[in-house]
């Protein structure tokens, strides 16, 4: 099926069955103000909430861009989870786990797959199958979510050593530099024996960017000469099929295994999808026991996995839209003090340095979060973006179902607002 077809059914179900109101305003609730230093090991420091008090709740927009983490289910997903047929998924008796599985399976062209609680414990049971024997090595780039946001799981609870590839701008890494990593010495007891190469689609710290396929490819044909497996996280790999107008299993195709999560752009609650062969998902199911990750009436959330699949994929071209029209914005600010590469916004994760070295993004964000002096009469309301300060110096901002055209519209005029008032106080303090 090509991806013209999937997401054409995709956005049918999505209008005739109106999974979410995407033009609903995000109304003020508690703003965290986004404070820290910019570092990518610094990434979920949110800071403490600000309350923007009671009398000025009503005046005040929320739009939030921390991450797509934070979509909430629509009307007909909670629906669909309260009336979801449930048994004992460890028994494997949830039949709409078992559907789940089956959906998941098909769509990614894989033989089999398995519902998980998350896509850190999807990620590490990946590594624990492919890697059976404790000191056994998979190559990692070293800017990947596997490697830097995982607290090291893959050694600290498999035994797996990890070394690491350079990540490129693009998110991908040299082959070259790639196939030079893997070891040939095995079984010389000096060395680990590497069993496993990991890739990102899309590339989260590089912001969102689109694994290639011919990348891919190549990458495959590495790991098939050396007798290596290749897991791919694709916690976003169905926004890299939206932004390559291909279908998921095109992507699929050149990987063993994949995780996909469920809970951040295709907006359900909770789970991760981890797909791939018959034998490979036998031994996952396994390990997802030892980590506690076997649930038992878990129908109730797969239930909300299937919408997302089946109903959420297409409206995801929204999101990359709605991150676009933001960055041209950034481009056109008067004055002038954002850089942005727009050939790098492919997704719905956008990432930009600020040129002004005395605002830094730090700062920026913690500007954006607050309902400024003056703000309110400039504007007509209180408008707060929540961002965050990111790797390499620069911030980052997330689009997902919960931010409309108009909140995009919304976070500019505040970008517009905190640029313009960091002129007036640079001018005034010269």
């Amino acid at each position: 099926m090509s991806l013209k077809t999937f997401s054409c059914r995709v956005f049918l179900n999505f209008f005739n069955h109106g999974v979410v109101a995407l033009n609903k305003p995000l109304h003020a609730r508690h703003a965290a103000a986004v404070l820290g230093r910019s570092s990518a090991r610094d990434y979920y420091n949110s800071g403490e909430p600000r309350d923007t008090g009671a009398g000025r709740a009503a005046r005040v927009r929320v739009v939030d861009l921390r991450s797509d983490t934070v979509t909430k289910p629509g009307a007909a997903m909670r629906t669909a989870m309260a009336e979801a047929e449930v048994g004992d998924d460890v028994m494997g008796e949830d039949p709409t786990i078992n559907e789940l599985q089956k959906i998941a399976a098909g769509m990614f062209g894989m033989e089999a797959a398995l519902f998980v609680p998350s896509g850190t414990m999807s990620n590490l049971i990946a590594v624990m199958v492919h890697c059976r024997e404790r000191g056994d090595e998979m190559i990692v780039g070293d800017l990947s979510h596997l490697h830097i946001y995982e607290q090291g799981g893959s050694a600290q609870l498999a035994g797996v050593h990890a070394t690491t590839v350079t990540t490129l701008p693009d998110g991908t890494f040299d082959l070259e530099q790639l196939e030079s990593k893997i070891r040939h010495g095995y079984p010389d007891p000096h060395y680990p024996r590497s069993r496993l190469i990991c890739v990102e689609n899309t590339q989260n710290i590089q912001g969102g960017r689109v694994m290639p396929l011919p990348f891919l490819q190549q990458v495959r044909a590495i790991a098939d000469k050396h007798g290596l497996s290749v897991h791919m996280d694709g916690a976003r790999v169905m926004n890299a099929a939206v932004a390559q107008g291909v279908h998921p299993s095109t992507i699929m195709q050149h990987t063993h295994t994949v995780s996909v999560c469920l809970s951040k752009g295709l907006g359900a609650p909770v789970g991760t999808m981890l797909a791939g062969p018959k034998d490979f998902i036998s031994r996952a199911v396994r390990c997802r026991k030892a980590l506690g990750g076997g649930m038992r009436q878990a129908g109730i959330l797969a239930a909300a996995g299937k919408l997302s699949l089946l109903e959420m994929v297409g409206r995801l071209e929204e999101d990359h839209l709605n991150a676009k029209t933001f960055a041209q914005a950034l481009l056109h600010c008067d004055p002038p003090l954002f850089t942005v590469d727009m050939a790098a916004v492919e997704t719905n994760i956008l990432r930009f340095r600020l040129q002004e070295p005395t605002l830094s993004p730090s700062e920026f964000c913690a500007r954006m979060a607050q309902v400024g002096e003056g703000e309110e009469t400039a504007l007509g309301q209180g408008i707060q973006v929540l961002m965050y300060p990111h790797f390499g110096n620069s911030v980052r901002a997330v689009w997902h179902l919960g931010i409309s055209p108009e909140d995009t519209q919304l976070a500019i005029q505040k970008m517009q607002f905190v640029a313009s008032q960091f002129s007036k106080e640079k001018i005034r303090a010269q």
